[in-house]
């Protein structure tokens, strides 16, 4: 049988699973107010169907008591309005073809209030800043893990990597009873913690760990709390999965769980060749401080993505990969003030690789391409820990203290193939990577009044890395450049040591002059103790050295800096409006020394900030924010001799490089609707850089030589990004588009440039939520980039459509599939491209029965590679990623 007629045979029985009918509805409304007429908003209504086969529905009223409910034709109902310290009323109702306005007076019974609560209990309460799902409403008990029971929960979105959005917003901590669970990142929760487990789940906007902090400090934090049932409070649970499959593919992944009201204990293993990840590089910024705070230092976030260890962890394609992962996560709670808790990642894994890419150099005198090959073995090892103690002895103080220790081991064997009008070459590479990096974190927080609050934070890092690279070829490289000496085999080897010593602190008074005017000052200080040693020799024949330190190569490069500052925030309220306009005064001093040859440099900066935020009700919000930053340089950047950055470039530092000076701008909105079922997000963020730390290059070829200067013409960047999802009855519509547009200068070989990128992205799809039906799940994606460089403009489209299916039957039987076509389309070299993926799985557990068995097949098609497009300031790139060919498994899990 031909791959074409199990493509069809495939979609086929996705379309056959899905064509099933949908139950038409009526429309319940009306209003809920007191006896004097007065509106109950966020009262309770809960229809109850007699049917069993038909789902529980629920409205909450809105500001003016109104409320809509959509109920299935002709069926009986009991409705249950409640609203806490009244009395609730019930009435069975039998829907028509036509719609019914049913209004409802509710009776004060403040007497009652615990009575209530313990004859009934809402499956939404909304307060202010929280949301309380009862989870067991929702869901039919079929549910495996977390993620499932969140998806089926009114506003909530689970992505497939475990990412979860609450009304378009996304979930940035994760908690279980009131503690953080691991690294608070909502992958490890929602893709482990079993679902039968949890008994609520409460959704804290505006999150601070700190409470006496909530409504001073500015926090866009979403928190999931996750509350367990009663058994599940002082009990081992969790699951145990293990599998094997054609061609010696295994699995191994155990999941175990303690918890008691002083003692937790979490354990989550992973043993695979599967080529699937446990720890990805967003689970590393949780780590180092979380995507939104690493944001605030712009140079800490592109120093971790930039990183050999980011680089690693951001590679999800390849050929063949070996994964063993632990994690161990122990909380004990001393006393009621006091808690310890810290936990262990430890991975190690083994990789290949395999890439093809077409790289067409623009902006020269005689455009090329290169096609070049790389493949590589990787040996990955890190360990990740952190311990910290927490000690809350009231509302008015808090302490904490946090140490973090991170351990690198990574070594990798490749070989580069490249083939371009200049050479036909192939490179050996050896890299040996080891680094080390501690962290230790005190925050302390003081209520010292009514109108003062206080808080102290400072940091200190130690950062450790040890990198070695050898390139081994039987052609000259880099001539000119490097003063190789003749062999019939080039042996380069290069040792780097790069240490940093970094403390931080800040005090902060928090002055709250009445509800509506806050004054905030602040007092801070950064420093950094660097230190860069690089030497880069060719290793000959006999064992001797030709050490390139005559051509002016190898760094001991040493650079302090110290950043004092002090801020002065206003924050007043107007309606429904919150301002806030600071002020930042930073003197900068800095010294930089290479070879005992030092200069010290100094400058102060005012930095304004401006935030506000308009928030109309609980569910429609608009914020923004401004801020002009300043980003020095690393000390890579201003080491000044020069250094090999790669097998065909060579980099030189500047230590005359001062600050890059930019303008950043965010603007967003966000409305929901429980009633209506609508959820719409738009974000836009402008960034203008006034002054910039600009690469100048020499090409020849496809060799480069770099170094860096301060550009001071004006770059821009703007992204717009929007989506609208509507659910109208059981299928939630989604549209979402993006738009981004970049300009900025590269100077190659003594000419400057004006680049242009823009892309498009726009994906429309719809998700359905039935109960006894299969689930299905539709995207359509097209994407456009376009590339202006010089008079060449570069052109990439792709088509891209998904496919997602989950059908609940039997009782006892899941089975889940996925489908993604993609039809790619390099528009200048005209390369077309379409590759197709597929995945399925039957999983089966009888009801009470704690064994469950499962068949899985990834990549059915057996498809080889993935195709993408990328560019930098001369370089065009089309690339293929090879990936893992088609695995099939057989699964025995157990659960606890």
């Amino acid at each position: 049988m031909t791959l074409k007629y199990i493509r069809l045979i495939f979609l086929l029985l996705l379309a056959g699973f899905s064509s099933l009918g949908f139950a038409q509805q009526i429309k319940v409304q009306g209003k809920v107010t007191d006896s004097l007429q007065n509106p109950l908003p966020y009262a309770n209504i809960l229809a109850i169907p007699n049917a069993e086969d038909l789902e529980v529905r629920f409205a909450i009223t809105e500001q003016d008591g109104s409320y809509k409910l959509g109920l299935v034709k002709q069926q009986t109902y009991e409705l249950t309005v409640s609203y806490l310290g009244y009395k609730p009323q019930k009435l069975n109702i039998t829907t028509t073809d036509q719609d019914l306005v049913k209004n409802f007076v509710l009776e004060e019974n403040p007497d009652q209030l615990d009575e209530v609560h313990i004859k009934y209990t809402p499956p939404i309460v909304v307060k202010k800043d929280t949301i309380t799902y009862d989870v067991n409403r929702f869901t039919t008990g079929e549910e495996r893990k977390l993620r499932d029971a969140l998806k089926k929960l009114p506003g909530v979105e689970v992505d497939r990597a475990g990412n979860v959005k609450v009304q378009g917003k996304k979930v940035t901590k994760v908690l279980v009873e009131n503690k953080t669970f691991f690294t608070g990142n909502s992958k490890l929760a929602v893709n482990n913690i079993p679902a039968d487990a949890v008994d609520k789940v409460e959704v804290l906007d505006n999150y601070n760990e700190v409470a006496m902090l909530k409504g001073l400090q500015d926090s866009e934090d979403m928190a999931l709390n996750i509350l367990l049932k009663e058994d599940k409070k002082k009990f081992v649970f969790g699951d145990i999965e293990a599998g094997a499959g054609i061609e010696d593919r295994y699995l191994l992944y155990p999941n175990l769980f303690y918890y008691s009201p002083k003692t937790n204990v979490n354990f989550i293993g992973d043993l695979n060749n599967q080529g699937i990840k446990s720890f990805s590089f967003s689970d590393y910024l949780e780590f180092e401080g979380g995507f939104g705070k690493l944001l605030d230092d712009a140079g800490s976030y592109f120093s971790l993505f930039n990183s050999d260890f980011a680089q690693y962890l951001n590679n999800q394609d390849f050929t063949d990969n070996i994964n063993q992962f632990g994690a161990l996560n122990v909380r004990q709670s001393v006393n009621n003030s006091t808690d310890l808790s810290g936990y262990v990642i430890t991975s190690n894994s083994k990789t290949q690789t395999l890439s093809n890419t077409l790289n067409s150099y623009q902006n020269i005198t005689e455009p090329f391409t290169e096609d070049r090959t790389i493949t590589n073995n990787l040996n990955n090892f890190f360990t990740i820990g952190k311990f910290t103690v927490d000690y809350d002895p009231d509302y008015t103080e808090d302490f904490a203290y946090n140490a973090f220790v991170k351990v690198t081991n990574n070594d990798a064997n490749g070989l580069i193939n490249t083939i371009n009008p200049n050479q036909n070459n192939t490179i050996n590479t050896f890299t040996d990577i080891t680094a080390l990096n501690l962290k230790q974190n005190i925050s302390y927080s003081r209520k010292l009044s009514k109108a003062h609050t206080a808080t102290l934070e400072a940091t200190y890092n130690f950062q450790n890395d040890k990198p070695i690279t050898e390139w081994i070829t039987n052609q000259q490289i880099l001539q000119g450049l490097i003063p190789l000496e003749d062999e019939e085999t080039y042996n380069i080897l290069q040792t780097k040591k790069s240490k940093s010593h970094n403390f931080n602190a800040i005090v902060k008074d928090y002055w709250v002059l009445n509800n509506f005017n806050h004054l905030y000052t602040s007092i801070g200080i950064n420093t950094s103790f660097n230190s860069f040693y690089n030497s880069d020799v060719q290793v000959l024949e006999d064992s001797s050295i030709n050490n390139f330190s005559s051509a002016g190569f190898g760094n001991d490069f040493g650079y302090n800096f110290i950043d004092t500052f002090l801020g002065l925030e206003y924050k007043f309220m107007i309606g429904i409006a919150t301002f806030k306009p600071a002020l930042y005064y930073h003197g900068y001093l800095w010294r930089t020394e290479q070879f005992g040859d030092a200069e010290t440099f100094s400058k102060t900066l005012l930095l304004p900030q401006f935030t506000s935020k308009i928030e109309f009700n609980n569910s429609e919000k608009l914020n923004f924010k401004y801020k002009l930053n300043a980003r020095f340089a690393s000390v890579n950047q201003l080491a000044n001799n020069f250094i090999l950055s790669s097998f065909n470039n060579v980099f030189r530092g500047n230590n005359q490089l001062e600050n890059q000076l930019y303008h950043t701008a965010t603007l967003s909105y966000y409305k929901f609707s429980l009633f209506r079922n609508l959820n719409f997000n738009l974000n836009t963020s402008f960034n203008k850089r006034i002054t910039t730390i600009k690469n100048v290059t020499e090409l020849n070829g496809i060799e480069s030589f770099n170094t860096a200067i301060m550009f001071d013409q004006p770059e821009h960047n703007w992204n717009v990004s929007g989506r609208i999802s509507k659910k109208i009855r059981k299928i939630r519509y989604n549209l979402s588009t993006s738009f981004s547009y970049s300009d900025f200068y590269q100077i190659l070989n003594d000419e400057t440039n004006l680049n242009v990128s823009k892309s498009i992205s726009s994906t429309i799809g719809l998700e359905t939520f039935f109960k006894n039906f299969p689930n299905l799940e539709l995207n359509y994606t097209k994407d456009f980039s376009n590339y202006k460089a010089l008079n060449t403009i570069s052109k990439f489209e792709n088509d891209r459509f998904e496919v997602v299916l989950e059908y609940d039957f039997l009782k006892d039987f899941i089975f889940k599939a996925d489908y993604t076509f993609d039809n790619y389309n390099n528009k200048n070299q005209g390369i077309t491209n379409t590759f197709d993926t597929a995945n399925a799985s039957l999983f089966y557990q009888k009801e009470d029965s704690p064994w469950g068995f499962e068949v899985s097949a990834n990549n059915i098609f057996d498809v080889r590679f993935k195709q993408q497009n990328s560019f930098n300031a001369f370089v065009v790139s089309d690339s293929r990623t090879f990936i893992i060919p088609r695995i099939v498994m057989f699964k025995l899990s157990y659960k606890l």
